[in-house]
């Protein structure tokens, strides 16, 4: 049952954490607190520094989470509809809080918001493709 959760709720549950729950007072910019708090940097051979921030931490893991969740579309078992509308429930919540929330008026959000879309059209499509497959080839032996 735990596996039919949208693991994209993982970023979505450490973004909000952090937007509201880091710190006394809330910056001026809710992306400050993503874009300013660097976890590290490394020189690179061509002497360019490269950092690594708390925003690129959260999006690596919604990436990581839209990977496992493509994955998890191709089952066709009747849990997977439960899945795919929880992933759709997921990306309405994103989207009303992308549209309604200060602290979720960010870049990063619109990329988490966009990474729960394309969780949802893509574990539609791949859902449906699947099921097509299975029908295929159970239809035709008797």
């Amino acid at each position: 049952m735990v596996l039919s959760l949208p693991w994209i709720i993982i970023s979505l549950v450490a973004y909000n954490a952090i937007a509201f729950f880091m710190g006394s007072e809330p910056p001026a910019n809710p992306a400050d607190v993503f874009d300013n708090t660097v976890l590290f940097s490394i020189t690179m051979i061509s002497k360019s520094v490269w950092t690594y921030n708390l925003g690129h931490l959260i999006l690596t893991v919604a990436l990581i989470t839209l990977f496992v969740e493509i994955l998890k579309a191709t089952r066709t078992r009747s849990l997977a509809i439960l899945d795919h509308g929880l992933s759709l429930v997921i990306f309405i919540v994103c989207l009303i809080e992308f549209l309604l929330v200060p602290e979720a008026a960010t870049s990063l959000f619109f990329f988490i918001t966009l990474i729960a879309l394309i969780d949802v059209v893509a574990g539609f499509s791949v859902g449906i493709r699947a099921a097509r497959r299975d029908f295929s080839f159970g239809g035709g032996m008797h």
